[in-house]
């Protein structure tokens, strides 16, 4: 298939079928076309390494196609944090706020809350960040190569982001945040008063008096595309994508087999477990409980004029942020705990809509494209990054949050290392799967 068809199927989600050879052993296998999954994809083949990449839908299909398309390098905090109990019970009573629990879903939530409220221990949050610094410091290091990879070096956008907030107290409180930033070496101002914040982003809200302001902060013109492009290159340059569903694993002796739906079995000598949300279910058929949960998280993308909006806002405190994607505006975030099956609520994208509008006075909410799309997330806000307890030919790397798009770079290095049989960098060795017992 050429590159301009490639292209096509791959928009389309319209993946060519997995026709397999029953007999033969595929060298490497990677599970996952979101980021992550095509990230490692994309630099194992431009190491010489023959690739098969599934995926069960499409490109980009998921958690990739509707993020805020940010490169966050600088949020070095976990989301397993004090900080972040403390606003529990205020952002719980309001119904279509920042964070939302559906009640027939608390049963299956309680163990993953439990191991939640233990990683908000200060002792575990600092062990945390440091390894989140690390790995978000090795992710920055490696990005230009991994969009050059790509060819979507030119999708990168270099406005920085200003967090907002509404009250001197809300600022007041995030500044224990930007001190343990400072302390990581991460740049940014403090700025306040309308004139300060207009001449980053005008039309602001007169609320809105105090402002944080993020320079080095990047995003991509439009994430759905860039994971795309990176897609196409792959295939371009000879790596195969099929359309198909890994189901179970099981170790053979000479192989690792995947079962897929529809009663197919393929069989690789290494696989790579990159399915987001999903992942948890093929660790399961190996007998390991790892506990991934599925942040349900909600947008609204609006066309080109809704805005005048010189670079990304996060509103913290509220939880959503405001980001130029393709030319029009995307309103997204917000957390939804309700599992994979449930259908989208979408009046969460119309809250967060109508919040931006109080804050952006002169943004045009018609026109909008409303979506959802599930966070593959662990109870201590790092992904699980290493070999299956069961089979050391199996790679785990999933569980990023809200991070993916961030750590896809890192991801695709340390699996490149992972699967020459290295072990991870020591500050980054807590990111193996085995930590969860």
């Amino acid at each position: 298939m050429s590159a301009a068809d490639w292209s096509g199927a791959l928009r389309d989600e319209a993946l060519p079928p997995l026709l397999l050879d029953r007999h033969a052993v595929q060298p490497l296998v990677v599970v996952g076309g979101g980021v992550v999954g095509v990230s490692i994809a994309l630099r194992l083949q431009a190491r010489g390494r023959p690739v098969l990449l599934l995926e069960r839908r499409g490109i980009a299909a998921e958690a990739s196609r509707g993020n805020a398309g940010a490169l966050a390098f600088s949020d070095i905090q976990p989301l397993a944090s004090p900080r972040i109990l403390r606003q529990v019970p205020r952002w719980l009573l309001d119904p279509l706020g920042p964070l939302a629990l559906r009640p027939a879903y608390l049963p299956r939530m309680l163990p993953w809350l439990w191991r939640f409220w233990r990683a908000s221990r200060p002792r575990q949050v600092e062990a945390s960040t440091r390894v989140q610094a690390a790995l978000l410091a090795l992710s920055a290091a490696e990005m230009p190569y991994q969009l050059a990879l790509g060819g979507a070096s030119a999708m990168l956008r270099r406005d920085g982001n200003l967090h907002l907030y509404d009250s001197e107290a809300h600022w007041r409180a995030s500044l224990p945040g930007w001190a343990l930033r400072e302390r990581h070496g991460i740049a940014f101002e403090h700025l306040h008063g309308a004139q300060a914040l207009a001449a980053l982003q005008p039309g602001l809200a007169p609320q809105l008096c105090h402002a944080t302001f993020v320079p080095h902060w990047q995003t991509v013109e439009d994430p759905q595309q860039l994971v795309l492009r990176m897609a196409q290159a792959f295939a371009a340059a000879g790596g195969r994508i099929a359309r198909a569903e890994a189901q179970a694993l099981r170790p053979e002796a000479d192989a690792v087999a995947l079962q897929l739906a529809g009663g197919q079995v393929l069989r690789a000598q290494q696989v790579v477990v990159a399915a987001g949300a999903w992942s948890h279910r093929l660790a399961a058929t190996l007998g390991e409980r790892i506990p991934l949960e599925t942040e349900r998280g909600y947008n609204t993308s609006l066309p080109p004029g809704a805005l005048d909006l010189r670079r990304q806002l996060t509103f913290a405190d509220h939880g959503f942020v405001v980001t130029p994607i393709g030319g029009g505006v995307r309103v997204g975030g917000a957390v939804e705990f309700g599992g994979l099956a449930a259908a989208p609520d979408y009046r969460r994208a119309d809250a967060m809509l109508a919040k931006a509008r109080r804050f952006l006075p002169a943004l045009k909410p018609e026109g909008g494209t409303r979506w959802m799309g599930f966070r593959p997330s662990l109870p201590d806000s790092l992904p699980a990054l290493g070999p299956a307890r069961a089979d050391a030919r199996v790679i785990y790397a999933f569980g990023h949050g809200h991070l993916g798009l961030t750590q896809s770079a890192a991801t695709a290095a340390l699996v490149e290392r992972l699967l020459a049989g290295e072990a991870l960098p020591p500050e980054l060795a807590p990111l193996s799967p085995r930590r969860f017992g």
